[in-house]
């Protein structure tokens, strides 16, 4: 700005640009860099109208970023415009040089999209980083003026001060972003890692970039050959439910070239920097698909292939909206790095959940329904796996031979998963047989550690076996390492037996031994899993005598009733183990 006696002197103006190139050093952000040029820059050279104006990273626009002395509406006009429109600034980053013109007719005729505001010089400065053109600084007066020679060195040394300050900035920032993307990559991974359940890592995928990196995100799986929305995440909860319904009144066009069948195809990410409304025409089914399109203010949107063991498991999308923000190439690649950590853990989670499936499956077909038995017997039995999403070994059964005897055992095979249930079923049809052909306890066991012995197994397993004979009022037990029953007597009382005799079936035992007790009428014995029993802190021995005490007051109970009273008592709900149960009462 010229004061009323005119330009400040020479060495005054110099003073002034040297102080300002001296400020642009202290600066932390690109906007105070900006606003110390068209402030104080402008009154250290006496300019009317002063900006600063930087390069779009698409490299076909230009921002606005400061203006100084210009008029009402000006800043919301030039926010942004092509660099090819004909100004001093959008000239001077193409070409990247200074530009001087003096002259209002000489200025109006080589910039036509200028407004003519009677301006008679106009200086603009490429502002140069790294090699490049990043913007310019445009100044304007409105009396011709001759620059000093002095003074234009020194321009150029502003220039060069403003370009230098912004690409140091520039530099920490991205600095600065990439320390936080690596920060959200490792956050991510713990987050992925955490569940093996199929939707929970489906949903914790589509939340974890929302809103760090994104406003919208969905997830859509390959099912039998067609898109499955699975999971979507919003800024605004609202409008997950709106997500979802688009996706089945709109679903995307399998045959279309851009979205997410096509990168279902090619296994290619595609990125749309910017959503303009003719894309929005033209991918919309009607009026109405349009309509929603624009009311949710779409931006900007990424694709990834979710890609593990070479196959496709389906697609996430990311989308901007509310934030304002362009996606760029290095969103793009955080997007992939995402995508292939999210594609690992959703094929893990997938191949649990068949596991788990199979594993489940297997447990279903072992462990019995109902135990049937003649009126001889009351029968009852309790099973409740562990709170993880793996399968225990614990395995129980009744038989009920033809001459009235009564085979009860339980079991447990240390491990989870497939391999325990598989041997849980090897070893339950194994004493099945066993109890068939011979059904003395040592017997069944000495045959059992045979086939360990023979056959080999990598499965610990710990075995109660009983034989209840009422034609001798005897009861026969063997054990290999399990917890031993209760007996409740006739009178009520409860007895425990002695704690296991024998080790677990196939380590070494030379020989089972038997021990007998009587069972009358009226009598009842219940085994079970160490689940029941166990607690954090205490030795097992204070279960078995909890255990006794609980059996003892329900003692006049019906087994049905006592069974799941028992395990109420007893059993500890903050222990992951299972619990198996069984119970067996003579009635006559």
């Amino acid at each position: 700005m010229i004061g009323p006696d005119g330009p400040a002197p020479l060495s005054e103006r110099l003073t002034r640009l040297a102080r300002v190139t001296g400020e642009l050093v202290d600066a932390d952000t690109v906007e105070g860099v900006c606003k110390a040029v068209v402030t104080h820059g402008a009154e250290a050279v006496g300019a009317d109208v002063a900006s600063v104006t930087l390069l779009s990273p698409d490299g076909r626009t230009v921002r606005l970023m400061a203006l100084n002395g210009g008029r009402a509406g000006d800043e919301e006009t030039w926010s942004t415009f092509p660099l090819t429109v004909r100004t001093p600034s959008a000239e001077a980053i193409r070409t990247g040089t200074r530009l001087v013109v003096t002259g209002r007719q000489a200025i109006t005729r080589r910039f036509t999209d200028m407004p003519d505001r009677g301006t008679q010089t106009v200086v603009a400065l490429p502002l140069t980083a790294g090699g490049s053109v990043i913007g310019a600084i445009g100044l304007a007066f409105a009396d011709a003026r001759h620059l000093d020679e002095a003074e234009v060195e020194l321009l150029d040394i502003l220039a060069s001060a403003c370009a230098q300050s912004i690409g140091r900035i520039n530099a920490q920032e991205d600095a600065g972003r990439q320390a936080a993307k690596l920060a959200f990559l490792a956050e991510a991974a713990t987050e992925l890692a955490s569940s093996l359940d199929y939707q929970v890592t489906l949903g914790n995928v589509a939340r974890l970039a929302v809103p760090m990196f994104a406003d919208w995100c969905a997830i859509d799986v390959v099912d039998d050959g067609r898109l499955r929305r699975l999971a979507v995440a919003h800024v605004d909860p609202d409008k997950v439910q709106l997500a979802h319904e688009l996706a089945e009144r709109y679903p995307p066009d399998p045959d279309g070239p851009h979205g997410p069948w096509q990168v279902l195809r090619t296994g290619r990410s595609e990125l749309i920097a910017e959503i303009t409304d003719e894309m929005i025409a033209a991918a919309a089914v009607d009026e109405e698909h349009a309509a929603i399109a624009r009311a949710l203010h779409l931006r900007s949107a990424v694709t990834v292939p979710l890609v593990a063991r070479g196959r496709v498991l389906g697609v996430i999308t990311w989308v901007t909206a509310e934030s304002e923000r362009h996606f760029t190439l290095d969103d793009l690649v955080l997007a992939e790095q995402l995508a292939k950590r999210a594609a690992v853990s959703l094929d893990n989670a997938e191949l649990h959940s068949q596991t788990l499936a199979a594993a489940v499956q297997l447990q279903r077909a072992v462990l019995p329904d109902a135990l049937d038995t003649s009126s001889r017997w009351e029968v009852a039995h309790h099973y409740s796996p562990a709170g993880r999403t793996e399968v225990g070994g614990d395995f129980y059964d009744v038989v009920e031979l033809d001459d009235g005897r009564l085979v009860l055992f339980i079991g447990d095979v240390m491990g989870r998963g497939v391999g325990a249930a598989a041997a849980m079923a090897q070893v339950r049809a194994a004493v099945r047989a066993y109890a068939v052909l011979d059904p003395r306890p040592a017997l069944v066991l000495d045959r059992l550690d045979a086939m360990f012995e023979q056959h080999g197994s990598d499965q610990l397993v710990t075995l109660l076996y009983l034989l209840a004979d009422p034609r001798t009022d005897t009861l026969t037990v063997a054990n290999a390492g399990h917890p031993p029953p209760v007996l409740l007597r006739a009178d009520g009382s409860a007895h425990q037996l002695a704690f296991a005799d024998g080790p677990p079936l196939g380590v070494g035992a030379r020989s089972r031994t038997e021990e007998h007790m009587r069972l009358g009428v009226g009598e009842a014995v219940v085994a079970f899993t160490d689940g029941l029993i166990e607690r954090r802190g205490e030795d097992i021995t204070d279960g078995q005598e909890r255990l006794a005490g609980a059996a003892a007051a329900l003692a006049g109970t019906p087994l049905p009733g006592l069974v799941p009273s028992v395990v109420e008592r007893v059993g500890d709900p903050s222990r992951d183990d299972d619990v198996a149960v069984i119970a067996a009462r003579r009635l006559v």
